[in-house]
């Protein structure tokens, strides 16, 4: 959850809510070779990783799992400048197999601490096939004058054709008054692209922003009664 102060008084605000519509433009094709793997467990994950690379597994149609090896530097890249909703062309190399595949990146599992992508589950998609997707939803612009603004969800789920799967979707509070709401039927969805998240779930409320004068009651409210304890060389 998080929010955003409206502009201060006298500023210049919109008088309307603009729920402006993101234009969904088909992805580039995004190609990556990577290597079949043939260990598998922990400490095949480890030197995995100290190769440069990203232990994966590619699944879907009914198909066996396949475990691959994905380049880490050109993957992260690919996340960093695509998205995860991206469609990647997997050629497919060692082991004397060559094919080639789109793939979804699944899941992205990240290190808590080093921040290092650990493993990726990779879905196969064929083209003109719908998938499911959760896509980040972001706010934009300043509310009106005295106001403050609360996102309720940071994803939604949509429905779309692989290769046209939105990497967000924004909406925009510009000049938004006290008591609007935003609900995911009102995001402004891309050509072709579905919601399938409950049209009536609330992504954001713009609600009046706590005056100083109350933010500074609440503090002497919670803490009337206090007391503070005395240590024993106090007492004596």
């Amino acid at each position: 959850m998080r929010t955003r102060r409206g502009l201060a008084a006298g500023q210049p605000k919109s008088n309307d809510l603009d729920f402006h519509r993101k234009e969904c433009i088909p992805v580039s094709e995004v190609r990556l070779t990577v290597e079949p793997r043939t260990e598998f467990g922990k400490g095949a994950a480890r030197r995995t990783r100290r190769a440069g690379k990203i232990p994966a597994v590619l699944y879907g149609y009914g198909s066996d799992p396949r475990h691959l090896a994905l380049p880490a530097i050109e993957f992260a890249r690919v996340i960093r400048e695509h998205g995860q909703n991206t469609v990647i062309t997997l050629d497919i190399n060692g082991n004397g197999e060559s094919a080639s595949q789109m793939a979804l990146p699944r899941a992205v599992a990240v290190h808590p601490l080093k921040n290092y992508i650990e493993h990726v589950d990779l879905l196969v998609v064929k083209r003109g096939e719908k998938v499911v997707v959760d896509v980040p939803v972001t706010i934009t612009g300043q509310p009106g004058p005295g106001t403050l603004v609360t996102q309720e969800v940071d994803t939604v789920q949509v429905q779309a054709e692989a290769t046209k799967l939105p990497d967000e979707l924004e909406v925009s509070v510009e000049g938004a008054a006290a008591g609007t709401q935003i609900l995911a039927s009102q995001l402004p969805l891309p050509a072709e692209v579905e919601l399938v998240t409950d049209p009536e779930m609330l992504i954001a409320a713009v609600s009046e922003a706590p005056s100083e004068a109350t933010m500074e009651a609440t503090v002497d409210t919670e803490g009337a009664g206090v007391v503070e304890e005395k240590s024993e060389s106090e007492e004596q």
